[in-house]
């Protein structure tokens, strides 16, 4: 039996919970400590899950032992730490978005390629059952040749339910860099590379209220655009209608993500989680049919790309929620906000490859 690569989580906040209890379980990686900036946190989740080691961050990134660092912290640090881990000689897998600035971002993969080690950065959701077996559907011909698409996170934002929601609302946060990676990266998967956006993009609101846990009543400044709304064209010729908005308090009913094409359209399920169903409405008809998943899989199975990552590695070949991806996506988001800014469409630089 190959032994398992060790890994170390830094970051210890909401997010790591479902990352440890799944890895657990991974029949590839072994989590073996624990950090966070707030050593009691650390601690916390490393009594809970049965984690021998709680480090500060330098302890961590000095541990030879450990080959693999999942990144966990705020989008502010996932640069800093992934550099950091890159430059310790570890591989490095981290929430998303990759990074918070382009330069950031291509600093990272940079550095990785310089060392021979891998980047790997969620969402992995895409890997799920729903966004595969539309993918599935839209290879073997169901919906014919896809020409447009539709993408909507819509939410009042998220101080109502989150302890600590400031990043929501600072640089490298706000719906697209919170939410947006889910839609894209499922929107990659399916359309292929994303070729130029066009864009509005505002912040409505000035203040946020934290609504619940000990910060309950503390004013949040709103530093970033909450309400962003456009359209994605796509190398292969199909064209994305997207919106993504913390400004929507009464709820909206519209569709999570619907992929058209010339005999069809395919209707699928939050893109946020794993699972869900995927209805196919062929030409002519009114009635849509639900399409039996490609596997079956749970509703959070965060972690699937730690594990891909891991298993790419000993097998040679490339992850699938790699950096690249993870790059292209962050360049999108930005060219959200550009478009808007600039007044004009926006031509992305990067592609897939």
């Amino acid at each position: 039996m190959e032994t398992k690569m060790k890994a170390g989580i830094i970051g210890c906040g909401n997010i790591s919970a479902i990352y440890l209890e799944n890895l657990k379980k991974s029949a590839v990686v072994e989590v073996v400590a624990c950090a966070d900036v707030v050593l009691e946190r650390a601690e916390s989740r490393a009594a809970e899950y049965g984690i021998a080691n709680v480090y500060t961050v330098a302890d961590l990134l000095a541990d030879p032992s450990i080959e693999l660092v999942i990144n966990l912290t705020i989008p502010g640090s996932h640069a800093d730490i992934d550099i950091a881990a890159l430059e310790a000689g570890k591989h490095v897998y981290a929430e998303k978005p990759l990074a918070v600035s382009l330069a950031d971002g291509k600093r990272i993969l940079e550095v990785a390629e310089s060392k021979g080690l891998r980047v790997g950065s969620a969402p992995d959701t895409f890997l799920g059952s729903g966004v595969q077996t539309a993918k599935a559907a839209i290879e073997s011909g169901m919906i014919g040749k896809p020409v447009a698409a539709v993408a909507f996170m819509m939410s009042g934002g998220p101080e109502g339910w989150h302890p600590d929601p400031e990043f929501f609302y600072a640089p490298g946060g706000g719906p697209m860099f919170d939410m947006g990676p889910y839609y894209l990266t499922a929107l990659a998967e399916l359309l292929g590379p994303m070729h130029r956006i066009s864009s509005s993009a505002g912040a409505p609101v000035q203040t946020r209220t934290i609504g619940s846990g000990p910060k309950a009543g503390t004013q949040i400044p709103v530093l970033t655009p909450t309400h962003l709304a456009g359209t994605i064209d796509f190398k292969q010729g199909a064209i994305a209608t997207v919106i993504t908005s913390f400004d929507i308090k009464g709820g909206a009913d519209l569709p999570w993500l619907e992929i058209y094409g010339t005999e069809g359209t395919l209707i699928l399920p939050d893109p946020n989680f794993f699972d869900g169903d995927v209805k196919l409405r062929r030409s002519g008809s009114s009635e849509a049919e639900t399409l039996a998943p490609v596997f079956e899989c749970g509703r959070n199975e965060r972690g699937l790309g730690v594990n891909d990552m891991v298993k790419s590695i000993r097998e040679g070949r490339n992850h699938r929620a790699g950096g690249e991806l993870a790059y292209h996506v962050l360049e999108a988001m930005h060219a959200f906000q550009a478009s808007s800014l600039k007044g004009e469409h926006v031509v992305l630089e990067s592609t897939l490859s």
